[in-house]
């Protein structure tokens, strides 16, 4: 009888030990607005928009000796009509170690490049939605994120390296891409860059933010070389050279956060008519840390000639929650 409530325990302590050094977590994030949209017509519209919403995995398990396998997958699905967004894993999805050698991953990644730049000052909705930045590389925001092999290297100094390499898997046409990104901080500043070639698609971008009391202000310089996109993926994608700047600030008071940017893209090789500028401003009630109502109101201004999307503007009232 005490062999057998030995047994037993050294089980649930094995059984405990195990559970320890391997974790699954469940995470996601529904977000929607209700909102009025007008378009370079004049036409308006009242419609139930999706805003990212999203349905992830992730996991890490202790090898031990500082060594982890870590892994994570993303479904995107629109919440407002329960439909799948592109691909059933069309957020990230990689599998990879970690040490003190830095982070290595394999799998499909978003642009490191893009995170450390555009995505970092995009405050009030994450990029997302009818407010989401519309002038990042004259427009072309897909960069490659399948078959990627990214490493990221330890903090050295508050700085870290991230190199992403994708290969395109042809034997005969297509060309790899290389994302190179690097996040810096000491204290309330903030500094990124940014830098993407893909064949002759090339975009570099460069980042900062600084915080003091409630005032949280950032933005980015890019400067976009695009010869390949408009043959590779047509409208809106327009090939030539131009800069791209945002600047954003937010203001806290409490559970209120006030919300406001501007976003002016100078003319393609300089081409009349094919500059744009878009603004949001935007109010969020933090209902918990996890919950938020909110409200926008966004425009973007775009030329005849605009290799952007058309004129278009829109009032949003919103709900988002984290799980």
């Amino acid at each position: 009888m005490k062999r057998s409530l030995l047994l037993a325990a050294l089980s649930t302590l094995a059984a405990g030990s195990a559970l320890a050094q391997s974790t699954v977590t469940v995470y996601g994030r529904l977000n929607e607005t209700v909102e009025r949209q007008k378009d370079a017509a004049g036409d308006s519209k009242t419609v139930l928009a999706d805003n990212a919403s999203r349905l992830g995995f992730k996991g890490s398990e202790d090898l031990g000796g500082g060594l982890k396998a870590n892994f994570l997958i993303e479904h995107r699905f629109n919440a407002d009509t329960g439909t799948t967004n592109g691909a059933f894993w069309s957020g990230d999805s990689w599998v990879g170690l970690s040490s003190g050698f830095g982070d290595l991953r394999l799998g499909r990644m978003t642009s490191g490049a893009y995170f450390a730049t555009a995505d970092y000052v995009s405050y009030h909705n994450h990029d997302t939605g009818s407010s989401a930045d519309a002038l990042y590389s004259l427009g072309f925001q897909s960069w490659v994120t399948n078959n990627k092999i990214s490493y990221t290297t330890p903090s050295l100094g508050g700085a870290t390296v991230e190199l992403q390499y994708a290969l395109r898997e042809s034997t005969t046409t297509g060309n790899n891409a290389v994302d190179l990104a690097v996040n810096y901080g000491i204290g309330d500043l903030a500094l990124g860059a940014g830098y993407t070639k893909l064949g002759n698609d090339k975009q570099l971008a460069i980042r900062g933010q600084y915080t003091f009391g409630a005032f949280t202000l950032g933005g980015y310089f890019q400067r976009t070389m695009l010869e390949d996109s408009a043959a590779a993926y047509g409208a809106p994608f327009s090939d030539g050279k131009a800069n791209i700047v945002r600047l954003s600030g937010m203001y806290t008071m409490g559970a209120s956060e006030f919300h406001a940017n501007v976003g002016l893209a100078g003319k393609v090789d300089g081409v009349s008519d094919t500059d744009a500028k878009q603004f949001t401003l935007g109010y969020n009630y933090n209902l918990s840390k996890r919950t938020k109502a909110y409200t926008y109101y966004t425009k973007l201004d775009a030329k005849d000639a605009t290799p952007y999307a058309s004129d278009f503007s829109s009032i949003a009232v919103g709900v988002r929650h984290n799980f």
